[in-house]
């Protein structure tokens, strides 16, 4: 079944990309002019609708990630200056605690959460605007906080999927900006130990964190389950870290095999209309098109593509499929970005994902492969 979804998908390809061939795809006829007006059609309708004083939480900061890349492909001033009254607004901090023996990285909402990495995604925000005007108050809490954080013996602070996106990128970041080594050193162990106990060696997937593995956790139809929306998470974390890490790095490989391990994974689950499924091996299990995930897998096709590490005549036409969906489907007429998976942690048979259905880290993933399709375009 997944291979004949993959040459469907692929004769679907084929049938809007105009004077392509299959072993070299053109751009399917789009134009820079054209992705540019979807970012800014998607990202007008948001920001006109939601202010910019809002929690620096990991929903609100995934969409500033997005945010910022629009504003690198873009340059419109309105894009940086809606990301700088957040960041403001929420003082360059994540969790705000200030005592480090209440520290905490367990799952948690609180302001003494300060180790979790879902108060951390918004230093990868802080990090983009301080090369931008580096005033040293803009990482000023990033830098106590991680450097605590690396300070301590624990290997354990990403026990979920998510959490590669949320810290894994602020690790490079701050590497990039400070110099220090340990920064790389400590999110090599921090990685090993997620891919310990939430990786698919066989799959090439994760779960969404250990209560999810099978066969202790099975799909409806007693398959593997591995959530669209999480593995988006850490597929495109592997993308944004291997920008920014040194070529020299000693476990860049191992990276970059895990980016071209996964893609190869995602090509085969793929839908023929361009959208994964919330339960990407089990597409019965929630079927209907998901947009975070998808656009998570986009752009990160799209950013091996750009970058050398994914051969262009095997993964633009899929590329090309998942934009085709974001931009056609989820894309409204009014610039609301629909089927969105509501927060969770998980695939849920019957739950409700339609037009009406978005929020803010969806807009920031479409947001990521709409930057990275200009990328591909200015090729």
């Amino acid at each position: 079944m997944r291979l004949k979804n993959y040459l469907t998908g692929l004769l679907f390809t084929l049938s809007f990309v105009l004077g392509g061939c299959a072993s070299a795809p053109s751009n399917g006829g789009l134009s820079r002019m054209e992705v540019i007006a979807a970012i800014d059609k998607v990202n007008g309708y948001w920001e006109a609708r939601t202010p910019a004083e809002e929690t620096p939480f990991w929903y609100v900061a995934a969409y500033h990630t997005g945010n910022i890349e629009a504003y690198r492909v873009t340059g419109n001033e309105r894009y940086r200056r809606y990301s700088e009254a957040w960041a403001e607004h929420n003082q360059w901090m994540g969790a705000r605690s200030t005592n480090k023996a209440n520290w905490k990285y367990t799952y948690g909402e609180t302001e003494d959460h300060v180790l979790f990495g879902d108060w951390q995604v918004c230093f990868q925000v802080y990090a983009d605007l301080y090369q931008l005007d580096k005033d040293p108050r803009k990482i000023a809490r990033a830098r106590e906080v991680m450097e605590y954080q690396m300070s301590t013996a624990n290997k354990d602070y990403w026990w979920w999927a998510d959490g590669l996106y949320m810290a894994m990128p602020v690790m490079t970041k701050m590497y990039k900006i400070t110099g220090n080594r340990q920064y790389l050193d400590k999110m090599y162990e921090y990685y090993s130990h997620a891919n310990s106990i939430m990786y698919d060696p066989d799959e090439k997937l994760y779960y969404r964190d250990a209560r999810y593995v099978y066969p202790q956790h099975k799909s409806v139809n007693g398959k593997k389950d591995f959530w669209a929306r999480g593995d988006g998470w850490v597929f495109a974390a592997l993308a944004r870290v291997l920008s920014e890490l040194p070529q020299d790095d000693p476990h860049r490989g191992e990276y970059v095999e895990r980016l071209q391990a996964m893609a190869s994974a995602l090509l085969a689950a793929q839908q023929p209309e361009g959208y994964w499924t919330r339960s990407l091996i089990d597409p019965a299990h929630a079927p209907g098109p998901e947009t975070s995930g998808t656009a998570f897998f986009t752009y990160g096709l799209l950013w091996g593509i750009n970058n050398g590490l994914l051969p262009r005549d095997v993964y633009l036409p899929a590329a090309q499929r998942g934009w085709h969906y974001l931009t056609t489907v989820a894309m409204q007429a009014d610039g609301k970005l629909g089927y969105v998976q509501p927060i969770g942690d998980r695939a849920i048979p019957g739950q409700v994902v339609d037009q009406n259905s978005t929020s803010h880290f969806g807009v920031g993933a479409f947001l990521l492969a709409g930057a990275e399709m200009v990328r591909l375009l200015d090729k």
